[in-house]
């Protein structure tokens, strides 16, 4: 005598896939928040980093000093003329030459057609990550420096 096998799913197999499937669903929002921040982070530092290049790479094509203005309170910097937001939500430092000071709050780091520059860093931080972007005062090198943010 052979045995029928049913092929398929039952009703209750199905409901149970389904909240399982529900269940995961309703905890990936929380993980996206946990790793969002560090990738905005990241993102505006590399923004930044990508601007400081670009000001290098102007002054050298056109034979003239090109600054890239920060302003840490406003959360702003401004290049050619135009206005861009720094990433929300993180805290921001500056640090410059005291002769680039422009405000308590605000500075600039200028590039010059020899390649070089005044130097600075800009530092993008969370509670456990800090992202420095460093352009260098003898090359005009512009780099990101990822660390751990300290305790």
């Amino acid at each position: 005598m052979t045995q029928k096998t049913k092929n398929g799913f039952t009703l209750v197999e199905l409901l149970v896939v389904m909240l399982v499937f529900g269940l995961l669903l309703s905890l990936a929002p929380a993980a996206f928040k946990r790793v969002l921040p560090g990738l905005e982070l990241k993102s505006g530092a590399r923004e930044l980093a990508a601007v400081f290049r670009d000001a290098r790479n102007r002054a050298i094509r056109d034979n003239r000093a090109t600054a890239v203005v920060i302003d840490v309170q406003e959360k702003i910097y401004q290049a050619e003329g135009r206005s861009f937001p720094l990433p929300q939500g993180f805290e921001i430092q500056l640090f410059t030459a005291e002769s680039e000071r422009l405000s308590e709050s605000s500075g600039r780091i200028r590039f010059f057609p020899d390649g070089t520059s005044t130097g600075g860093r800009v530092t993008l931080e969370t509670d456990d990550t800090a992202y420095y972007i460093v352009a260098d005062w003898l090359s005009g090198r512009v780099e990101i420096v990822d660390l751990p943010a300290p305790q």
